[in-house]
């Protein structure tokens, strides 16, 4: 789908759609501020008939969808047939009312999260082909340049993610999408702005896509070797970007245990991908660059080794290398944006197979940074990769660490589906990851660590377990573990289990992976309130 903004009033001739944002008021459903301009010039009434949209069930909630036909549009006569001189035909027009939800300001994630579903909503429900218009909500005055930018983003980004579909695999054509979608600003805006807005969403958006592409692929199409194929590539368009990959020998070399007790069941060897972005324009704060490490679990494929799972419980477990393609996706769409900090992504790349020389429950193996871990539950392997890659990171001596996991089915009992949990080891990094979660629409809730949670993961015969006590704190258990890995190093976790992978298709998200965290890393990076607090973290730490 190609997507263009335009300002309101040079409309392409061409349409066969129209959306129209409505929110949902006190005495119902009411145009979106900034709209009613271009809306009266299709013949929508600035007001509308509460008691019609309410025979029709449309309330303005967000995603709420009602379509109508209408031929009148300025400029071109209201009629079906060839007008005179040879003059292309004008075709009757789907206008679609949106809902937006209740009304809001439009400088806020909130805002643009709407704008975001809304538009999705938009996308699904006028069909296959064609050229069609959305008008973008949306006040300068009130919201600011800055503002505009925002939710023309999203709504970019909602467009192109309801777009997806992943299809490699399907030998019957599929259904297509819009061809074109014109994203309509009001005539105060800068179109200059419009036009960053749409440019940013293609490339986040991009982002998102390509992470859903890799966890949708078969396990064996996407073992560690062609995960990092595929990431390389991409890569290769990032001049910023450095690549380094390790294989097993320089994996064990590197005292990797963690990973290498997980890879010893599979026939498939694990890799350790390491990409470095260096900006080419560096934003110095306190005279230095700061310095993000984001961490990703990588198990291309979870049989849950001797610790064998169900039938129905391997199904999805192409997913779990979800951490993984999250942060080399950002990696990238980061480097596309030219951000002005630092990045470094770790993914600590294996399959967890039941083979002759997989790890026995019971077994104690070394992780790099020289600590011991008893594995009870050889299908507790996520923390067993992540226990390596965070010690790099720690070594690195970043400003702050983020690692992303689909780590424990605990976290889906506490929040669900679609919200992910975050934990860490310190409160002003955890304010800034939420803070940008909230503004890319992906949400997240804070679970606490109480330091006498340590005792959950005592072993008897090695430095801790890597299980904590059935049916207690699954997460917080976890985190504790990944806890020990950092150091003094700020860092935050982000457990995804739940958000990687959605049941059904709904909004922007497609069934099957939902790339989430993509939108919510780029946000960071792109963003002066997380970019302050990255800086105010500091450098100083100690890896211990």
């Amino acid at each position: 789908m190609k997507i263009e903004s335009i300002v309101a009033g040079g409309l392409p001739r061409d349409l066969t759609a129209v959306g129209v944002p409505v929110v949902s008021g006190t005495e119902g459903p009411c145009l979106a501020p900034g709209v009613s301009e271009a809306a009266a010039s299709f013949g929508v009434p600035v007001e509308l008939d509460a008691g019609w949209c309410t025979r029709r069930g449309f309330s303005g909630s967000v995603g709420q969808t009602l379509a109508f036909h209408s031929i009148a549009l300025a400029g071109r006569p209201a009629s079906t047939t060839v007008a005179a001189r040879g003059e292309e035909p004008v075709l009757p027009l789907s206008i679609v009312f949106v809902g937006m939800g209740r009304a809001v300001q439009p400088d806020g994630g909130a805002a643009a999260e709407q704008v975001r579903r809304g538009v999705a909503a938009y996308v699904r429900a006028v069909g296959e082909g064609g050229t069609a218009a959305f008008l973008v909500p949306g006040d300068a005055a009130a919201g600011g340049l800055e503002a505009v930018g925002l939710v023309v983003q999203a709504a970019t980004e909602g467009a192109l993610l309801a777009d997806y579909r992943f299809t490699e695999h399907r030998t019957e054509s599929t259904p297509s999408g819009l061809d074109r979608l014109v994203l309509v600003v009001p005539a105060d805006v800068d179109a200059g702005s419009a036009s960053a807005g749409v440019e940013r969403g293609i490339h986040v958006a991009r982002a998102v896509c390509l992470a859903r592409d890799a966890v949708n692929t078969p396990p064996g199409s996407m073992t560690p070797t062609l995960f990092v194929e595929l990431f390389t590539r991409r890569f290769e368009e990032c001049p910023s970007v450095t690549v380094e990959v390790w294989d097993e020998d320089r994996c064990a070399a590197e005292r990797l245990g963690g990973l290498l007790a997980v890879a010893r069941g599979s026939a498939e060897p694990p890799r350790f991908l390491r990409a470095d972005y260096h900006p080419a324009s560096a934003s110095e704060r306190g005279r230095r660059i700061p310095h993000l490490v984001l961490v990703g679990k990588g198990i291309t494929f979870d049989s849950g080794g001797l610790s064998l799972k169900t039938a129905a419980g391997m199904e999805t477990m192409k997913t779990d290398m979800s951490g993984a393609a999250t942060v080399m996706a950002a990696l990238a769409a980061a480097a596309d944006l030219e951000v002005p900090v630092r990045i470094t992504a770790l993914a600590p790349l294996t399959e967890n197979m039941p083979g002759g020389r997989a790890t026995k429950p019971g077994d104690v193996f070394r992780a790099r940074n020289g600590k011991t871990i008893e594995v009870l539950n050889t299908d507790a392997e996520g923390r067993l990769v992540l226990s390596d890659a965070l010690s790099i990171a720690a070594e690195l001596a970043p400003d702050a660490i983020i690692d992303l996991a689909t780590l424990t089915g605990a976290v889906v009992v506490a929040l669900g589906k679609d919200v992910a949990g975050l934990l860490g080891n310190d409160e002003a990094l955890l304010e800034a990851v939420r803070g940008a979660a909230d503004r890319a629409g992906e949400p997240v809730w804070p679970l606490p660590m109480p330091p006498d949670y340590r005792r959950h993961i005592d072993s008897e015969v090695a430095d801790m377990k890597n299980t904590g006590r059935p049916g207690q704190a699954g997460s917080i258990a976890a985190a504790v573990l990944l806890a020990e890995f950092v150091g003094t190093v700020p860092w935050a976790h982000l457990d995804i289990a739940g958000t990687a992978r959605s049941d059904e298709s709904v909004g922007y998200v497609a069934k099957g992976a939902t790339g989430f965290g993509v939108r919510t890393l780029v946000e960071m990076v792109t963003s002066e309130p997380f970019l302050d607090a990255l800086a105010d973290l500091g450098p100083v730490h100690t890896t211990g």
